[in-house]
């Protein structure tokens, strides 16, 4: 491909996407769905029984591990209980996002202020990288529904929180925008910074592998080392920090270890996920568990027809094996709809059918779930009393 065709070529995806006014537009989208959450948020909390701070609120639960990274460091090993129990500690954190805060830090902000900059300046990389995936799989409208369907789940709450998913949401949203669109030095900048992100980069490593056996074998000019080089420094990113974290403490199952002694979090192939589903939905013990179990089971629908419209195959392989890693392991089930947030293969349909639907229709649908779903999150972070 001559330098000619590639600009001409880059010319045409942005035309495609819209421009500025496209970007500009994803992100008026992001920023409706974080002030309607926020108000929600403000107005739920007025009616608990211990009215909180909007800025606290956002600030609960995993935050205070990130900040606590962020500002005193990773401990030196494991941590005990008085009773010598092992415990959870902040080495169960990935590091990207703390290590975020910690320059925000270091510029002027507060460790909490700086948490919630990251995470919002995120949010808006998420759209933008969302916007820019959609576009270039189903077109623009496609783009901008994906905005507005992500950042609208029920477990979206957290876009506006001092955690790592809007992060990674951008993270590996451009990896995927940029491997599509054959930006090997992009694609494997972020699938290094998305594997250092969250375990779940693991998965989205695997895809940018498969990504780039597909251009080895698509000739499109380009040098065939670009995509290697890029599939194997996110292939990387995960086992570095695993690794790291077993140096330090001295125990190759060391981040294992730690994750099950703090949060219950093992692969048991899906055995807990099961005997959730099996309880609740016999029992019906609690509408929040109910609530959680029909998301799991209306994920697994979705990704199925998903992978019966045989989407781009990186996509597919991402979601699948993300899917994977979030139902067989053990752990909190009220985390679950969280975990499945990133795992963008579940939203394809809602998405591919508002890109096909009259303008009206996509609108009125995509409204009546973003009420839902925005309510929701803002409800698990006010009433709700567990950890999301």
């Amino acid at each position: 491909m001559t330098l000619v065709e590639e600009t001409t070529k880059k010319e045409s995806l942005w035309n495609k996407s819209g421009g500025l006014n496209g970007l500009l537009t994803a992100v008026g989208v992001l920023a409706l769905t974080r002030v309607g959450q926020l108000l929600m948020i403000a107005w739920l909390d007025g009616g608990t029984a211990e009215p909180r701070p909007l800025f606290e609120r956002l600030l609960i639960w995993d935050a205070g591990w990130f900040l606590r990274v962020a500002v005193d460091g990773y401990p030196e090993g494991y941590t005990y209980s008085a009773t010598g129990q092992l415990e959870g500690n902040e080495l169960a954190f990935f590091p990207v996002y703390p290590m975020l805060i910690r320059l925000g830090a270091a510029i002027g902000f507060e460790p909490s202020t700086a948490a919630l900059v990251v995470a919002w300046l995120a949010s808006v990389g998420a759209a933008v990288a969302l916007h820019l995936l959609g576009t270039s799989l189903y077109g623009k409208r496609a783009g901008w529904a994906l905005v507005a369907i992500c950042c609208s789940a029920p477990a979206s709450v957290v876009l506006s929180m001092a955690y790592s998913e809007s992060l990674y949401i951008a993270l590996v949203a451009g990896m995927f925008a940029a491997a599509h669109r054959r930006v090997w030095w992009a694609a494997g900048l972020l699938g290094l910074l998305t594997a250092l992100s969250r375990p779940t980069g693991a998965a989205a490593a695997l895809a940018l592998a498969v990504a780039a056996i597909l251009a080895l074998r698509h000739d499109d000019g380009q040098p065939k080392w670009k995509p290697f080089t890029a599939a194997a420094a996110a292939l990387a990113g995960v086992p570095l920090y695993l690794g790291w974290v077993a140096y330090r403490v001295g125990d190759l199952t060391a981040w294992f270890k730690i994750q099950t002694a703090g949060w219950g979090t093992s692969f048991d192939y899906g055995s807990s996920t099961g005997k959730f589903l099996w309880t609740t939905l016999r029992s019906g013990d609690g509408w929040i568990p109910m609530s959680v179990a029909l998301i799991l089971l209306v994920a697994l629908a979705a990704a199925g027809v998903a992978l019966a419209q045989k989407p781009w195959l990186p996509l597919a392989v991402y979601g699948v094996v993300a899917m994977i890693l979030v139902y067989g392991q053990a752990g909190f089930y009220h985390s679950k709809p969280r975990l499945l947030l990133p795992v963008l293969l579940t939203l394809l349909p809602a998405v591919v059918a508002a890109a096909r639907a009259r303008p009206r229709v996509a609108v009125l649908s995509i409204g009546a779930w973003a009420l839902f779903g925005l309510w929701y999150g803002a409800y698990l972070v006010t009433v709700w009393p567990y950890t999301l």
